[in-house]
C-alpha cells in the first residue's frame, strides 16, 4: 500500500513540475515562453491542447520495435524543430490532427495494448510532455504495462527529460546535424548539436544501452536514429564519433537511407535530391571502422 501511495505522489509531483514548464513555455530548448495553456501558439506551432494526427499499430519501425504485431504509435501534431525537409510536414508544420484529452490518449494506449502492440510509441511528443505524462499516469493505473517510447527529434531540455526519468522506457531520438550552420539553415536550430549531445547523454544515463529480449524485442534503453543527408549536410562522422566515444560503443544506431526531398527541400541547392549509394555506404563503413556495430 505504501509503495502505491509513493508512486502516486511521485507522479503528481512530476505532473505539477511538467505543467509549470508549459505555463510560460520552457518545455524545449527554444524556451519561447508562450502561454500555451492560455491559447498562445508556441514555436512548436501549437497551443496547449493535445493534437493527435493518427494512431495504430505501425509495421515500419525498427525490427526490435515493430516485432510481429506492430509498434503502438501515436503521432502528435506540431514540432519544436523547423526542418525544411520534413517528411511529415503536414503533421509537424501544418498541424493536422484532432484535439484530444489526456484521458482519451490513455484510452488509446490501452486499446493499442489490447490489440497486441509491443510498445507505446509517442512520435514527436516533446511539446506535449505534461499532457502525455498525465495520460501515461492514468493508463498505468488502468493496467498499461507496455514499454513507453519517446520518439523525438533530439532537441530536448534536461528539465523535461528529468521529469520522464522512470516513466519512459525507451528513448528514440534523432541525431540530425553536427554542424551549427546546417542545423540553423535546415531546422532553425543553430545550437542543435550541443543540445542533442546533452539530451542524449541524459537519456543514456536514465536507460542505458538498448536491451533486447530473446525474441529480439526492445524493452529498455537508447536507440538513436541518424538520417544521412545529401552532400553530408548531416555531418555524419562527427555524430557517429560522439555516440561511440561519449555515449557507448554499444549504442544502437539506425543509420537511415530514406532521405528524399520533401516540403521546402526542393528549393535548397544541396537538399533537392535523394542521397546516393556511396553517401550511405560511406556512413556505414565509418560506423564500423570506429567500432559501432548495433542497428545498421
Amino acid at each position: 500500500m505504501n509503495n502505491t501511495r509513493t508512486l502516486v505522489d511521485t507522479m503528481e509531483e512530476r505532473l505539477h513540475k511538467a505543467y509549470k514548464l508549459i505555463q510560460e513555455c520552457v518545455l524545449c530548448p527554444r524556451a519561447c515562453r508562450k502561454k500555451r495553456l492560455e491559447g498562445e501558439v508556441g514555436e512548436c506551432k501549437v497551443m496547449g491542447t493535445l493534437i493527435i494526427s493518427s494512431c495504430g499499430p505501425h509495421h515500419g519501425e525498427e525490427d526490435c520495435l515493430r516485432g510481429w504485431k506492430g509498434s503502438g504509435t501515436i503521432f502528435l501534431s506540431g514540432c519544436n524543430l523547423g526542418c525544411i525537409f520534413c517528411q511529415n510536414y503536414t503533421i509537424s508544420h501544418l498541424h493536422e490532427g484532432v484535439e484530444s484529452s489526456p484521458g482519451e490518449v490513455a484510452a488509446i494506449m490501452l486499446h493499442l495494448q489490447s490489440s497486441g502492440c509491443h510498445n507505446i510509441n509517442f512520435v514527436t511528443p516533446t511539446h506535449f510532455l505534461p499532457q502525455l505524462v498525465e495520460a501515461i499516469h492514468w493508463a498505468k493505473k488502468k493496467g498499461l504495462h507496455l514499454p513507453v517510447i519517446w520518439n523525438c527529434g533530439g532537441y530536448e531540455s534536461i528539465a523535461g527529460l528529468k521529469i520522464l526519468d522512470g516513466i519512459v522506457d525507451i528513448y528514440m531520438p534523432d541525431m540530425k546535424f553536427s554542424s551549427s550552420e546546417a542545423s540553423a539553415e535546415l531546422a532553425n536550430a543553430p545550437h542543435y548539436f550541443l543540445v542533442a549531445k546533452k539530451a542524449i547523454k541524459e537519456m543514456h544515463k536514465q536507460t542505458g544501452d538498448l536491451v533486447l529480449t530473446s525474441d529480439g524485442l526492445a524493452t529498455r534503453g537508447l536507440l538513436v536514429r541518424h538520417l544521412v543527408l545529401p552532400h553530408d549536410m548531416s555531418g555524419t562522422q562527427a555524430i557517429l564519433t560522439f555516440l561511440h566515444n561519449e555515449i557507448s560503443p554499444h549504442t544502437y544506431v539506425n543509420i537511415m537511407d530514406q532521405y528524399r526531398p520533401c516540403y521546402k527541400a526542393f528549393q535548397h541547392s544541396k537538399m533537392n535530391r535523394c542521397i546516393n549509394s556511396k553517401e550511405y555506404y560511406d556512413a556505414i563503413k565509418f560506423a564500423k571502422e570506429i567500432g559501432l556495430y548495433r542497428g545498421f
